[in-house]
């Protein structure tokens, strides 16, 4: 930088001609035209004696004009006005500026240095406050010795010297546009300052660390949770401190820049650490569980702004003093709060805590500007380590201080006498010579009877418990007179005033006087109700089944085992089991849901109980299989009879809402031959042998055991042995069925379908072996299967046909297969081996899958779609169709089931439908509908706005090459 003289006198004296006045006029008009700055500046007188001089208000600013400035300089001792120009240090930086000028009317040369502080928290301002920074960048003097800069961590220090009589007028070049403080030092008294000030910064900042590794030490060797947050709090008003003063530089050598980053940075973790040492000292999540809730979320945001300060460090400060000052008085509010409902934490904490909420107070008055003093920002600081000092001797009161039965010695009787208190125990206390019973005043609220209603004498109690338990009252006392030992464990139930019972367990010992004999029985009555009812729930639920309250297989075979007893004794006794098994009943569920299929299983056990006698046992052996042991006909064709009437009462349609649900049943039936049947798991075999006879015959209908049928079946296990070898010989075939654009009747893509190509039996479908697969967790390999060729032929598909949208797939999942560990990472191998288009390859679930473990669900579905699978809902409308879990799960795509689909003649139908494909498009899903058989299906649900469709009308599942001649795509583009 440098100065240039580019105006001559432009004052005139008064003996001037007015020719030369007139000269002097005309070229001071074109002076100012041309001219870019301001007037001359007013000069600064400066004492000889001065030691300090605020030049703040006494500047000129100048804001951006471009790389260069002209300024008028003060009037020197000649009365004459100069023009300098000065230009920016670096070119095209366009800096603000600032002009002062000084005066040196002594006969004696002084030397000043022009100081302008770095950081100065008087006025920094609240919202984006001012950090600090580098101020003035350089300095040009229009006279004399130029000005020296010198160094300093904290301020930008120039010194300057003044000749006597003169006047010089100097322009600083600015590296920010603020400049909050520039003052002129005498050196002597300025260096007198900074080392009056670092004594005061030191002594500040050992009384910090000290107390910050002081109550570290603490918590090391108490471990009370409160000390953790006062360290914490400690050591980030340590971190504050040594920022504040400099020290930090000092340390890590860190520029102004990056100590703009600390101090935001220091800032919000003070504030962090004040809300974390609030709620662990006020115990907040004990007084309202959100308490927790509202910490935490302010603890992250506190975090955010951390990470903030590194990009934005005056929105982060700015935020963080916010939030300080929020936290006191919030925290104000809480304290009086507690201290008001008696809790001692919050009584010895309020004069601390009102101690910070006035140093919050002076703080805002600081960086407001509103107290100005050099002084107020050290106090501040050493104001805040006091708090902390203050905060530390509040912890150690409260951790340390203690009564006396938690210092001294306490007797055993006393001891003992707390543990009661302690576990809210019920004291029973008999004293025999007296015969008086006295009972804790909980037992008489629990039962609802008023106070002194359990006390009196030993017979008393004999109005209030229960008929059967009296006489086993009496004789547990009677015992411990007479043996004058041993003690009582009994459970007893006690009326209480509204005249239900509860369970009470009395444990008692009696204490012997000094003649031997039993002086008082005293002991503890713990309310067991619960307990009692929640064993009974066990053992009903260890032998009945739990949604129809039948006897289960465990019940059901004790049964049969009894009565195959008394059959082998008398012989008059035949008894018949039958095996019932409702055809399609998995179908059904998936069509009706989960709930609705509880509610038919229902109707079927009430059907079936009320055609047998008392004598006869009806099972629920497992989901939709039922078994009887008829006991009440002893002649075969009668029993068969009863199979027929079984058949025909399950039959008759179960209504449900507008819908008519048809059911149909395969009964297997055994006959009682003592020769065969030695066990009733024999008996019961031979039954699901013939069941499973009358399915294989069609279903619907009743078969009578024979033993041929043992050669003839073709049991589970033959099946999952054949099942097995499939998947080894690569007999299960993987199938594409179409699904198609309703707009314009394009492949928009496939569902995956599986089918079993039995070498003897011929092509088998998925309902007729999947539910073996499931059983024998077959379905696993079957499903991963389907997935891995889905995702290679998909990744061939996009890449031969550039379409937008691009085709797409979707594979069934089973539940096995949701539950199973591994299901992330087989998805995430096949989409990561294979191209695919994110969200095309869609993994279809049944309603009812996902509606048997909601959360379970809503984790692993979130953990798929963060992988780029797609989602796809089917059975949408058949089962539960809750509304609300469709925003919680991140499904895409819904299938609406086939049932909605397949037009019934019924108005209330196509009502249905039309809103349920309504609903999905307003919540952004797209809807597929299935079971599309015939074109005026197609036709309504294009007119009701369904954008997919699949089903018969649009073609059956394909083969793989098929599949790429439908798509016109190569067959070697999936090799």
């Amino acid at each position: 930088m440098q100065g240039l003289l580019l105006v001559a006198p432009v004052l005139c004296r008064r003996e001037a001609s007015f020719v030369g006045f007139k000269k002097y006029l005309l070229g001071l008009l074109a002076f100012l035209a041309f001219a870019p700055s301001a007037w001359a500046v007013d000069s600064v007188r400066v004492p000889h004696d001065a030691q300090a001089i605020d030049l703040t208000n006494a500047i000129e600013k100048h804001a951006s004009q471009g790389d260069r400035l002209q300024v008028s300089t003060a009037p020197g001792s000649d009365g004459i006005v100069r023009r300098i120009e000065v230009g920016a240090k670096e070119p095209g930086t366009r800096p603000s500026w600032i002009v002062f000028a000084l005066t040196n009317d002594t006969d004696e040369q002084i030397e000043r240095l022009i100081v302008a502080p770095h950081f100065r928290l008087q006025g920094s301002g609240l919202i984006w406050p001012d950090l600090g920074a580098t101020r003035i960048s350089t300095i040009t003097a229009s006279q004399g010795f130029p000005p020296e800069q010198e160094e300093s961590s904290d301020a930008d220090v120039f010194r300057l010297t003044l000749d006597p009589g003169t006047t010089v007028t100097y322009v600083a070049e600015l590296r920010t546009p603020n400049l909050p403080q520039l003052y002129l030092w005498e050196p002597d008294a300025y260096k007198d300052k900074v080392t009056s000030l670092t004594l005061y910064r030191g002594i500040v900042i050992g009384i910090s660390g000290l107390l910050a590794l002081f109550l570290t030490i603490v918590f090391v060797v108490k471990g009370a949770v409160i000390f953790p947050a006062a360290a914490a709090l400690a050591w980030a008003v340590l971190a504050y401190v040594c920022i504040d003063f400099g020290f930090w530089d000092k340390i890590f050598g860190a520029d102004p820049a990056t100590d703009r980053i600390w101090r935001a940075g220091a800032e919000t973790v003070l504030s962090a650490t004040l809300v974390v040492f609030l709620f662990a000292y006020l115990n907040l999540n004990r007084w309202h569980v959100r308490a927790w809730h509202i910490a935490a979320v302010w603890l992250l945001i506190l975090a955010d702004l951390a990470g903030l300060a590194v990009f934005d460090a005056p929105v982060a400060a700015g935020v963080a003093r916010i939030s300080l000052g929020v936290v006191a008085v919030v925290g104000f509010a809480l304290i009086l709060y507690l201290a008001s409902h008696g809790f001692d934490r919050a009584i010895m904490l309020i004069p601390t805590w009102f101690l910070l909420l006035l140093w919050v107070c002076a703080a805002g008055f600081t960086i407001f500007g509103w107290l100005t003093n050099d002084l107020v920002s050290p106090a501040l600081i050493g104001g805040l380590v006091l708090i902390v000092m203050l905060i530390g001797f509040t912890v150690m009161q409260n951790a340390f201080a203690s009564g006396g039965l938690g210092a001294g010695a306490i007797s055993d009787i006393e001891r003992k006498a707390l543990a009661l208190t302690g576990a809210s125990e019920i004291v029973f206390d008999w004293d025999v010579p007296s015969d008086h019973i006295y009972v804790s005043p909980e037992a008489e609220v629990q039962l609802g009877l008023d106070r002194g209603g359990l006390e009196g004498s030993a017979a008393s109690w004999l109005d209030l418990l229960h008929p059967f338990e009296q006489d086993r009252y009496r004789a547990c006392l009677d015992a411990i007179l007479e043996q004058r030992r041993g003690r009582i464990d009994q459970e007893f139930r006690l009326r209480s005033a509204d005249g239900h019972y509860l369970c009470f367990r009395l444990r008692a010992r009696p204490v012997v006087g000094p003649d031997g004999e039993v002086v008082r029985v005293v002991g503890t009555l713990n309310d067991v109700t619960e307990e009692r009812n929640a064993q009974e729930r066990l053992l009903h639920d260890a032998i009945r089944d739990n949604l129809t309250g039948l006897p289960n297989r465990q019940l059901f075979f004790d049964r049969l085992g009894a009565t195959l007893v008394f059959a082998r004794m008398h012989k008059e006794l035949r008894p018949t089991v039958m095996c019932i098994d409702i055809d399609r009943f998995k179908q059904i569920n998936e069509q009706v849901g989960v709930a609705t299929g509880d509610s038919i299983l229902l109707t079927i056990s009430h059907r079936l109980g009320r055609l047998l006698q008392p004598q006869d046992t009806l099972a629920r052996l497992d989901g939709d299989t039922f078994a009887i042991i008829l006991v009440s006909e002893a002649n075969p064709d009668t029993a068969i009879t009863v199979a027929e009437s079984v058949r025909r009462a399950l039959a008759t349609p179960v209504r449900f809402t507008d819908r008519e649900i048809s059911l149909f049943a395969s009964i297997g039936v055994a006959l009682f031959d003592p020769s065969v049947h030695p066990g009733a798991e024999d008996m019961l075999d031979d039954a699901e042998i013939a069941m499973r006879n009358a399915k294989r015959s069609g279903g619907n209908c009743i078969e009578v055991f024979r033993p041929a049928m043992r050669g003839q079946r073709s049991d589970r296990h033959t099946l999952e042995a054949d099942l097995r070898r499939a998947l080894e010989r690569n007999e299960i075939k993987v199938l594409f069925q179409p699904v198609v654009r309703l707009e314009d009747r394009t492949i928009a893509g496939f569902e995956t379908l599986v089918r079993w190509d039995h070498p003897k039996l011929g092509r088998v479908d998925a309902p007729d072996f999947l539910a073996v697969a499931e059983e024998t967790g077959l379905i696993i390999d079957i499903g991963l299967l389907a997935l891995e060729r889905a995702g290679r032929e998909l990744a061939a598909w996009q890449r031969a046909l550039a379409v937008d949208p691009p085709i797409f797939a979707s594979v069934s999942v089973s539940s096995q297969l949701l539950l199973r560990h591994d299901l992330l990472r087989d998805v995430k191998s096949v989409l990561m081996r294979n191209e695919i288009v994110r969200g095309s390859l869609k993994l279809e679930l049944p309603e009812n899958l996902v509606m048997e473990n909601p959360e379970h669900s809503a984790q692993v579905l979130a953990r798929l779609k963060e992988l780029g699978a797609g989602l796809s809902l089917a059975g949408f409308g058949s089962g539960y169709s809750s509304l609300s879990y469709l925003q919680r799960f991140p499904f895409d795509t819904i299938k609406i089931d086939r049932s909605l689909v397949r037009q019934t003649g019924k108005a209330s139908r196509a009502a249905i439908l039309r809103s349920t494909i309504s609903l999905a498009k307003d919540l952004g899903f797209d809807v597929i509908a299935e079971g599309a058989e015939t074109e005026s299906d197609a036709i309504e649900l294009y007119q009701l706005g369904c954008g997919y469709a699949q089903g018969y009308a649009f073609g059956r599942p394909i083969s793989l090459q098929e599949a790429r001649r439908l798509l016109g795509a190569a067959p070697e583009a999936a090799a």
